[in-house]
């Protein structure tokens, strides 16, 4: 561990004299390249150089123990020997875990799939109940929405709605919702005030770059219609929504948000990136993904993970048994409790792993 961690070190130093190199500083492209991994290096290397100057006191007090000194003295080094080796032992701790693999995406913008599923109405009402909390937690972290795409229903509740997340770590924090979020309350439309339960889907895709995913323009088959629902005169005149068919993988997407055709058009494609992104890697790192799924589930959305109980105000994560009792909060976007819960069980599952292997 050491020596990788001396390698990273030259790594960082390395970079900072790219950085001061006037033809890295005049090459936008390098600029950016370089500055990135270096603040990418530059947690471990803080904490290696803290680990370090630990490791040095504590061998300058154990040495100091070893003179002669009075009792009040040598108590004194030996709290302090006992204060630094509880420093050294957070400090490794820390280390193992910034020299995990890190998930490639996490730095990556999202576009987050909500579905009412089992349910009906109740299903749709829940849905837009979990774009407003993902919302909110957007809002919270300076993270920037934009709908993509969006069918509502009459009463307030979204069939589908698509939309992505943008800023920093959007992807590392949010890729843990992907799955299927079931409600139990009494619905607004039930006389009886019997409980319900229904669920809606969502999947947390990372949002791909042209260079992550390349698209042969003949592979899509482009369709335009007539936008329905309601957005004004061009309902139902102008042929302004678009359906992007993907022919080798069967993958449609289709976007009436928005008035232009063209912006129609690049929100469609950014969806459909996204999915054939998701598609190639869930196909190429199966290894991966058995990891994922022995830490926190895998992401499918047929796969129950989380249960929004109202009459109790219980909220419970099923894959780490995490419960809860503030309903309102959590609807409110406070879901860091929760998916710092799911980051920490992440990270020990693939400690335990590493030092398996």
């Amino acid at each position: 561990m050491l020596q990788r961690l001396e390698s990273v070190v030259e790594r960082y130093d390395r970079l900072t004299q790219l950085l001061c190199d006037p033809n890295v500083m005049n090459d936008p492209t390098k600029l950016r390249q370089f500055s990135k991994e270096q603040s990418d290096l530059e947690d471990t290397v803080q904490t290696y150089r803290q680990y370090k100057e630990v490791t040095i006191q504590l061998q300058d007090a154990k040495e100091m123990l070893e003179e002669k000194l009075d009792d009040e003295m040598r108590e004194m080094v030996k709290m302090e020997i006992g204060e630094l080796e509880e420093q050294k032992d957070d400090l490794e701790e820390r280390i193992r875990i910034l020299l995990l693999p890190k998930d490639p995406n996490d730095d990556k913008n999202v576009i987050i799939e909500i579905r009412g599923a089992a349910g009906g109405d109740e299903a749709a009402l829940f849905a837009a109940d979990l774009y407003r909390m993902y919302v909110r937690y957007a809002e919270k972290h300076r993270l920037k929405v934009e709908i993509l795409e969006a069918n509502p229903t009459g009463i307030g509740g979204y069939k589908e709605i698509i939309f992505s997340v943008n800023g920093q770590g959007a992807y590392s924090r949010l890729k843990f919702e992907s799955g299927a979020h079931r409600v139990q309350r009494i619905p607004s439309t039930e006389s009886g005030g019997r409980i319900h339960t229904s669920t809606s889907t969502v999947a947390v895709l990372p949002e791909a770059e042209e260079v992550d995913v390349q698209i042969n323009e003949n592979d899509v088959r482009v369709d335009l219609f007539c936008s329905s629902g309601a957005g004004g005169q061009s309902v139902n005149t102008t042929k302004s929504a678009v359906r992007l068919t993907h022919v080798p993988t069967g993958i449609v997407v289709s976007c009436q948000d928005e008035k232009s055709q063209h912006k129609n058009k690049d929100k469609a494609m950014r969806v459909l990136r996204a999915r054939l992104l998701d598609k190639m890697q869930s196909e190429a790192t199966a290894e991966y993904a058995e990891t994922r799924k022995s830490a926190v589930g895998t992401g499918d959305r047929s796969e129950r993970i989380r249960t929004y109980n109202f009459p109790q105000s219980r909220v419970t994560d099923h894959r780490i048994g995490l419960t809860l009792h503030k309903l309102d909060q959590v609807l409110n976007g406070e879901l860091d409790e929760i998916i710092d819960a799911l980051i920490l069980h992440e990270q020990t599952e693939l400690l335990r792993n590493a030092e398996g292997a």
